[in-house]
């Protein structure tokens, strides 16, 4: 237990150090809870300090949720919570004021509330239908004005929130994309490395071939993670005041190319990663596919690595596309050996040729994907 205490506290520890040393995501998450605070700081100031609001709580209460990941988000959502927190007020307001017991009012609005909560127009922010008429239900005497200004309050808390989150360094997560790509990249590197150096030296392990192969799948979820890391980007732009000001660029073609590379790049890993492993599965006293043309293979997947970094390094302006050309070229001429590599091989095992052939295959497709978009 205190071993986990420990740990936390040490992560806890790393997290305050990277967001003091420089830009990046602890420093953002920093960022934006002080801002969630200042939007609660502002609301209870002007509906609680300054007005008296009878239910003055509402507004930081609606302020500091909406103090969302992006902008766009803010207000997405802002409208979708004002619009649960309002059906929510009426319906519960309406049956409270029919009804004397309070008990009875809840056992009436709230399974309608919840229900009207799953609705898909609401999203995520239909939950608060109910909350809506919690308040109203448990807030003591129900009366049209009282709901009226709870509504208000929830409408000035969810301006305050869209306000500071719009206009105090809106959120914009260019870099956390960039950086995710390149991770994807480097992992997908570092996997056909590690297949090619444990061919070229003729390792056969199940054991490690099952390693490799679970990193292979692992990289699909890495991908996925790109994948929504473009759209978080994109998405962080929608009304930000920082675009206007020149201060930001929307992701371009480059970033779909790399998610596109990357999950074709993921796909036929896994298919490497998976002949191998059911190759070296076999009890065989033998290595297969044969020595050389594993060696040779390796050579490919080494190359096939070096393309997919410097194909990382083009889309986002580390390095011209000259080198992927070339790479690429080298790629496939490599393939074309490889090919004829088959064609030559002496062995009389079907099994051989079949491991072979399907690495072969998998070869075929990485090469396919990995070319330079106009």
């Amino acid at each position: 237990m205190w071993q986990g205490v420990r740990r936390d506290l040490s992560e806890a520890v790393a997290a305050v150090r990277r967001a003091a040393a420089g830009p990046g995501r602890e420093r953002d998450l920093v960022v934006q809870a002080l801002k969630a605070a200042l939007a609660a700081w502002v609301a209870w100031a002007v509906a609680g300090w300054w007005l008296k609001a009878p239910v003055a709580f509402v507004a930081p209460w609606v302020a500091v949720v909406l103090v969302e990941s992006t902008v766009y988000r803010s207000i997405a959502r802002g409208l979708q919570q004002l619009g649960a927190i309002a059906a929510g007020t009426v319906v519960a307001t309406a049956v409270g004021l029919l009804l004397s017991d309070t008990m009875t009012a809840m056992a009436i609005v709230l399974p309608a509330a919840m229900l009207l909560g799953y609705w898909r127009r609401l999203g995520s922010q239909g939950i608060y239908a109910a909350t809506g008429a919690l308040f109203v239900l448990t807030g003591g005497s129900v009366s049209v004005g009282t709901s009226a200004a709870r509504l208000g309050e929830a409408l000035f808390g969810a301006l305050v929130g869209i306000t500071v989150n719009a206009l105090i360094r809106p959120p914009v997560y260019l870099r956390d994309t960039s950086a995710v790509l390149r991770g994807a990249t480097d992992e997908a590197h570092d996997i056909l490395r590690d297949v090619a150096d444990g061919l070229a030296e003729g390792r056969w392990d199940a054991e490690e071939a099952g390693t490799w192969h679970e990193r292979a799948l692992r990289l699909r979820s890495r991908v996925d993670q790109a994948h929504a890391a473009v759209d978080l980007g994109r998405e962080s732009l929608r009304v930000n005041p920082r675009r206007r000001r020149g201060a930001a660029a929307p992701p371009g073609k480059g970033y779909d190319d790399a998610v596109l590379v990357l999950d074709y790049a993921a796909v036929h890993t896994a298919g490497v990663t998976r002949t191998v492993l059911e190759a070296a599965a076999q009890d065989r006293p033998a290595p297969r596919p044969h020595p050389e043309l594993a060696r040779r293979y390796a050579a490919f997947l080494y190359q096939t690595a070096h393309a997919l970094r410097l194909y990382s390094h083009s889309r986002f302006g580390q390095s011209s596309e000259d080198g992927l050309c070339e790479a690429v070229a080298d790629l496939r001429d490599t393939l074309e050996e490889l090919r004829r590599d088959l064609v030559r091989s002496t062995t009389d095992d079907p099994d051989d040729i079949a491991t072979y052939g399907a690495l072969l295959a998998q070869a075929h497709r990485l090469a396919d994907r990995l070319v330079v978009p106009s």
